[in-house]
């Protein structure tokens, strides 16, 4: 079955109305993350889109209602079109948001570039679940499952004992805005083994939130799986990982894959002609 606009879209929309002054709605820009606002009328009914430019053209006019500034009419989709229909109505018109309205026209929704980077990531996440699943199964000669459900986080068993500061900001900044793809657990008993998405983790515990979305394998044969240690538990052991309160931040160095795309910018002399303020 497609994935639908419906799954993945925001339902709590920011928006202005059309009577909405041009100061107002800069001032309510300025205060989210948003570089625009879908404007409805007074019945919830969208009538188009105010972008950060066309506030900024008209900023000396700060007490003009939006009605007279806006283009009217929009780019929208439904909650029952095909997610990368959406994906390629964005790409085609350079659109960072897409208002969603209902058959009456009525504003219901929203999808953002990143929702869409959100939907390609959680379709990739069972093929992670599906790769542990034939591996555990190999290796201990049982049958695994996995299932997508929320799994407690203060039960968590690590087996990652670093991560990293930059990258915990940057999974928070996913988690408030619902785009983290679900964490890997191996239940084992009443054990939360924790495989996959450490900083996922470890930002969902900071942030108060007790539980976190995950794809959690199961053996189908419970008995003979709690009867022998795997290499998991002995990680974690050895690393006297209890919790995810035993985990290492490191606020020091920067995650590997920041430094790799460090190196990768060209280093020149101060002052070359080719490299930052020369000619």
């Amino acid at each position: 079955m497609p994935v639908l606009v419906r799954d993945y879209m925001i339902l709590q929309v920011e928006h202005l109305t059309q009577h909405a002054t041009v100061g107002e709605a800069i001032d309510r820009v300025t205060r989210s993350r948003h570089h625009g606002m879908p404007v409805t009328d007074r019945d919830g009914k969208l009538v188009g889109f105010v972008s950060t430019k066309e506030l900024l053209r008209h900023s000396d006019r700060r007490d003009l209602p939006l009605s007279q500034i806006i283009r009217k009419g929009t780019y929208t989709a439904r909650p029952d079109t095909a997610l990368d229909d959406a994906a390629r109505i964005m790409f085609r018109f350079g659109l960072r948001d897409l208002p969603i309205i209902d058959d009456r026209g009525v504003l219901c929704g929203i999808v953002s570039n990143l929702d869409i980077v959100r939907s390609h990531f959680e379709r990739a996440s069972p093929a992670k679940a599906e790769t542990l699943r034939t591996l555990l199964s190999e290796r201990y000669g049982l049958p695994f499952s996995f299932q997508r459900g929320l799994v407690p986080i203060q039960n968590l068993m690590p087996t990652q004992w670093k991560v990293f500061e930059d990258e915990l900001e940057g999974r928070r900044y996913e988690l408030e805005r619902g785009f983290a793809e679900p964490v890997l657990v191996v239940q084992k008993g009443s054990q939360w083994i924790l495989v996959d998405g450490h900083h996922r983790a470890l930002a969902a515990r900071e942030m108060g939130l007790t539980q976190l979305q995950a794809f959690i394998l199961t053996c189908d044969r419970p008995a003979e799986f709690a009867a022998q240690e795997i290499g998991l538990e002995r990680t974690a052991r050895d690393h006297h990982l209890n919790s995810l309160g035993d985990i290492e931040v490191d606020r020091s160095s920067h995650h590997p894959l920041l430094e790799v795309t460090t190196q990768l910018l060209r280093r020149f002399p101060e002052g070359s002609p080719d490299g930052p303020g020369g000619d």
